[in-house]
């Protein structure tokens, strides 16, 4: 007699059916989890805010000596910026601004106004030449970030009350910028509906379309919660909500339509519901759950690289992909087990008539081994012209500025958009970026050292002026100095090098003062050279950690090299689009560097991206080599079962991505459409044409292991043995 051995259910197994027997009690407990963070968000309230500092940079000295020597000038400045074309210095006109210039004194944070007419401390060139443009500067006690926003829209609306008749007001700086942001909301639905449009049209049911959008929105709303109530906590950066929902609903309907996908597969196969769920959580959620880690990841790879808000940002990513993830897990059996009946169903007829359609039950994936097969006859020019078209596409790359989108970037219908025109207009384009030089005597007056510093600047060539504001005794002054180029330019960039490097350093030695050039354009300069100097750093970490998890579980040295240079070339690719679109100026979109964050995030989430579809593919590659040791069978199988599945992903997360195009922020749109190329990218180009090249390729190959590493490798099974 011959006992036949009965496998233990695995943990995905467990999971999905514990969720199908008590699908009530799971969906009630989601939507108590749901309904409680966001009732609790929505009663704290958000405490999110940037931290853009950085140990060590000199501006970020610059910055703490201020604050803790000379409190009133650490502060963020706002520009009041008046014109007239009858001229700013008539009488009639002076009275109007200095009245409203008055009242803002009188404002919240607001700690000194200086105006712009002939006076103790006025800067020289608060006026134009022409006499028709004048800014008047309102210093306040906080940093831009942590100005609430009533209180800068009180300072505005005060100000812009004085623009009647001939007159006009604008006001400029971070804090307006930030006062003015839009809110969302229509990239988000744009990308819903469109993404409900490819579901319904996949699967030829409302209900099935549903269900990868109900999900998406469950976890969604989830992760907004927990990370609006961690912000209470942690540091977490104003335009975390918007990445996560882009991140969000992308993975979200990625990750349950790839469990929802193989549970209609093994419906189709004529497997009875309950077992097709337990299947499907087994190999696509197991699948899922792997993808996940390496998403999760990549994202904590951004904390190395020590920026407050950025590790806020990453984290928060991090649990919502982790939400997402369960979510597909736990809540997507749950509803397989409320509405199974009705899929199978559906799943029966639409089987039943293509069956007498074509006489004979359709052969799935009928195409995809075709296509297989035509790549296994040419794989060499299958892998060298997408190779030679992604190389290019990545040269841009090689070029890449850093830096952040000042208001000049903007829409002219903000107040702070208009500010900056008038004042480059006016006054030179360097005026929108000031440059900060501290100077600190230690125990000196410091005047006549800063006479000096103003002195030398004046006459540094790329240096348009330069104000030494009044030190009144104290051993600590500041020197205002305007570049003759605007903030982004990257002859900006040179000048504060060349400040810090050769002008200032025979001053600071004669005088016997240290000499620290910051303000918020040197800021941005030291923050973007951080982000390239810690790139490398992250990128080899986050590539080395995902190819040592996709060694574990596929037990092979080629599919983790491979996987790795074709991500690579992915991200290349997207970020050389990005940098034709954005910084070069193409399809009239105004030209300026890239956001320092996006390179470094839009790495982080397609390079984990990048890895669902290589491992849900591989998986299906590696069930059918391991049941057969056919090489080229496995790589057909494989493809024929997931390539309808991947591209219907594919094509979700484009338009979920590429609808934040629409959005009114330059870095979301940025991030929208260096995620929706590298998506297209990764599921056209690498997971349809050079991942099945590669492995017809090197053949049985692809999945040999050295006997000696497989020995000191743990197990990790995508297929429940």
């Amino acid at each position: 007699m011959t006992l036949t051995r009965v496998r233990p259910p695995s943990v995905f197994e467990r999971l999905a059916g514990w969720s199908g027997r008590h699908r009530w009690t799971a969906v009630l407990l989601w939507t108590l989890v749901l309904a409680g963070t966001t009732v609790g968000a929505n009663l704290a309230g958000g405490q999110f805010r940037n931290d853009f500092t950085l140990p060590g940079a000199e501006s970020q000295q610059a910055q703490n000596l201020l604050a803790e020597r000379a409190s009133t000038r650490a502060g963020t400045t706002l520009d009041v910026v008046v014109r007239d074309p009858a001229g700013v210095g008539r009488p009639d006109v002076r009275s109007r601004i200095e009245a409203m210039l008055d009242r803002v004194r009188t404002l919240p944070h607001v700690v000194e106004v200086i105006s712009p007419y002939p006076q103790a401390g006025a800067p020289p060139t608060a006026i134009s030449s022409d006499g028709t443009i004048a800014y008047a500067t309102v210093a306040l006690d906080v940093l831009a970030e942590d100005v609430p926003v009533e209180d800068t829209r009180a300072i505005i609306t005060t100000a812009r009350s004085a623009g009647t008749g001939g007159l006009t007001v604008e006001v400029g700086g971070d804090a307006a910028r930030a006062a003015e942001e839009a809110e969302g909301g229509a990239a988000e639905g744009a990308g819903l509906l469109a993404a409900l449009v490819i579901l319904v049209l996949l699967f030829g049911s409302l209900l099935a379309a549903s269900l990868p959008i109900v999900i998406a929105v469950f976890a969604v709303g989830t992760a907004i919660g927990l990370v609006t109530l961690a912000s209470h906590v942690a540091t977490v950066a104003d335009f975390t909500t918007p990445l996560v929902i882009l991140v969000g609903l992308g993975v979200g309907i990625d990750y349950a339509l790839l469990v929802f996908s193989r549970f209609r597969s093994e419906l189709a196969d004529g497997a009875d519901r309950v077992a097709a769920a337990r299947v499907a959580s087994d190999t696509a959620g197991r699948t899922v759950f792997f993808a996940g880690t390496t998403v999760i990841i990549a994202l904590l790879g951004l904390v190395l690289l020590g920026l407050g808000a950025l590790q806020g940002v990453a984290v928060a990513l991090a649990v919502t992909v982790l939400v997402t993830m369960l979510a597909a897990l736990v809540l997507l059996p749950a509803l397989l087990g409320l509405f199974g009946a009705r899929l199978e169903r559906t799943v029966t007829r639409r089987a039943e008539k293509a069956a007498r359609r074509d006489r004979e039950p359709p052969e799935e994936g009928r195409l995809w081994r075709r296509w297989s097969d035509a790549v296994a006859r040419r794989p060499w020019p299958a892998v060298l012209l997408p190779l030679l078209a992604l190389g290019a596409l990545s040269v841009p790359v090689l070029d890449m500025r850093l830096g952040f989108a000042d208001a000049g970037n903007d829409a002219d219908s903000k107040t702070s958009t208009r500010a900056y025109d008038l004042l480059a207009t006016g006054f030179g384009p360097g005026v929108n970026g000031p440059l900060v030089v501290v100077v600190n005597a230690a125990g000196r007056p410091a005047e006549a050292a800063a006479t000096a510093v103003q002195r030398t600047l004046a006459e540094t060539p790329g240096v348009a002026s330069a104000v030494a504001l009044p030190a009144s005794g104290s051993d600590i002054a500041t020197v205002i100095a305007f570049p003759e180029s605007a903030p982004q330019d990257e002859a900006t960039a040179r000048l504060v090098t060349t400040l810090r490097d050769t002008v200032l350093v025979p001053v600071a030695d004669d005088n016997g003062v240290t000499l620290l050039v910051g303000g918020s354009t040197a800021a941005v300069i030291d923050v973007s050279a951080a982000f390239a100097a810690r790139l490398p750093l992250f990128v080899a970490v986050v590539v080395g950690l995902s190819a040592l998890l996709l060694l574990v579980l596929f037990r092979s040295l080629v599919i983790p090299v491979k996987a790795a240079v074709l991500n690579l070339l992915s991200v290349g690719a997207a970020l050389g689009i990005v940098i034709i679109v954005f910084q070069h100026g193409a399809f009239g979109v105004a030209p300026g560097p890239i956001e320092a964050y996006v390179p470094v995030m839009i790495f982080a989430i397609v390079f984990g991206l990048s890895m669902d579809y290589e491992v849900f593919l591989l998986a299906r590659m590696h069930e059918e080599w391991a049941r057969t040791h056919d090489a080229v069978r496995a790589v057909r199988e494989g493809l024929a079962t997931t390539g309808r599945v991947v591209t219907a992903a594919a094509a979700i997360m484009v338009v979920v991505f590429g609808a934040f195009l629409l959005s009114p922020d330059r870095m979301l749109q940025q991030f929208g459409l260096g995620l929706a190329v590298a998506v297209l990218v990764d599921a056209v180009i690498v997971r349809c044409l050079l991942l099945p090249a590669v492995m017809h390729l090197f053949g049985a190959r692809a999945w040999w292991l050295p006997s000696a590493v497989a020995r000191r490798l743990p197990r990790l099974a995508l297929e429940h043995q």
